[in-house]
Formats: structure tokens, sequence, C-alpha cells
């Protein structure tokens, strides 16, 4: 792979796939296991998304959301040992998980202005490697030329079941149908728009996560991550 002996800090790692296939839990897990850093480029995505959905703005007026989102400022930070996401300075990690910010979400994050806004960001977090990175595009356009590539999916019932469970323990009012129908709607979204579509990358792993518990993907992912390392060489471990 491009570059392996030349980043100080790792190899980098991308994990793309679709909403509620576990990227976010998965990814988490690795990095620890890896002791690499975590960069959720969905949780960035959707900070954006709940800023655009708190000004008011008509969500199909380009112009004004961009606008909306070249004012925000989407970081991460630390809190009682967790990663979280902030939006001006306020910590949203919990506000960005509703169905309403994940379909609005999908929609921006389809703006060519909004993902070359993010695109340096996050090209920069991850520049040096050591880092295991999570979304759509990750593998595709961010870093194309990614140390190691995993393509996450699952069914979207599975998807469905998952999301509905999450929310359900959360306290929320949720439907299993209608859940699993905002996950099909919000794959139609991410494969269909122009910018940036959700796809698998050629050199990508594909794994299916619907029979498979979170310690088991983790331990299939960590497994091909430490071959390229040793064939990397000490810079990359």
């Amino acid at each position: 792979m491009s570059g392996q002996n030349l980043r100080p800090r790792g190899l980098i790692v991308a994990i793309d796939g679709p909403s509620g296939a576990g990227k976010s839990t998965i990814t988490r897990h690795l990095a620890a296991l890896l002791d690499y850093v975590h960069i959720d480029t969905g949780a960035m995505y959707r900070a954006l998304a709940l800023a655009v959905s708190r000004s008011g703005v008509p969500a199909d007026d380009d112009a004004q959301v961009l606008a909306v989102c070249q004012r925000s400022t989407v970081a991460f930070c630390r809190k009682q040992g967790q990663i979280c996401v902030t939006l001006n300075g306020e910590d949203v990690s919990d506000l960005i998980r509703t169905p309403e910010i994940s379909l609005l979400t999908s929609h921006i994050a389809g703006m060519r202005g909004v993902r070359e806004l993010l695109l340096t960001l996050q090209r920069e977090m991850g520049h040096d490697g050591g880092v295991v990175l999570e979304g759509r595009d990750i593998g595709t356009v961010v870093f194309p030329d990614a140390d190691v590539k995993f393509f996450l999916s699952a069914s979207p019932e599975e998807r469905g079941r998952r999301r509905y469970l999450e929310l359900k323990a959360k306290g929320e009012l949720v439907d299993l149908e209608r859940t699993i129908a905002e996950v099909i709607a919000r794959d139609k979204q991410d494969t269909g728009r122009d910018h940036a579509p959700l796809r698998q990358a050629e050199d990508a792993i594909a794994i299916d996560s619907t029979a498979l518990s979170i310690d088991q993907v983790v331990e299939r992912m960590a497994g091909v991550v430490k071959e390229r390392q040793r064939s990397a060489g000490p810079a990359a471990a």
C-alpha cells in the first residue's frame, strides 16, 4: 500500500458501510484494541445536520445550508473516558442520533460544498496514520490510499432491528417496521446521491455483520490490520 512506511504513527484504517451496520461501535473497539485514534466522520456530518435543523433554514436551500455549516464548529472531546462530538462547544453526542437527524444528515452529506468543507479537516486528522476512520466514503474519497479498507454491512432488517433496540433502550417510542423503513430510505439516499455516494471500494474487505457479534467482527478486522502492520514494518505498529 502506498505511503505505509511514511506514516509515523501507524496505518490508516478505513471502515465504510451503510447506516446501522455497527460501524461506530466496532470502530471504537478496534481503535482501542490497536491503540489508534477513532475518528467518527459520520458524527461530524450529524453535528452539522443538527446545526441546520436548529437554524430553521430550508433543507433544500443549498446556499443557506452551506452558510450554516460554514459558521459551525465541529470537534471531538473526551468526557469520562468516552469520545464525544461537540457543536460550537456543546456536547451533542446524544442529540445527533435521532431518526430525523439521520435522514437530514444523509441529505446534507450529499451536498458537494458540505463534503468539501469537512474533507480537508478529516484528511488533516488522519494524515499521519494511527487512525481508524468510519463513514460512507473514507476508502473511496477521503483516503483512497488507506492502508486497510473494510466495508461493513448487514441486512436492512437486522440494521433496523438494532436501531430499534437502541432507541427503545433510550426510552424513545419507536416502531420496528417504521425503523426498518427509515434504514432503507437512508440507504437509498446514501447510494443515490450525486456526490460521493456510498459504495464499496474495489480493494475493501467486505464483512457482513448480520450474524456476527461485535467481538467477532473486531477480531476479524484486527487480524487483517495486524498482518498489514507486520508487513509494513515497525513504524506502522
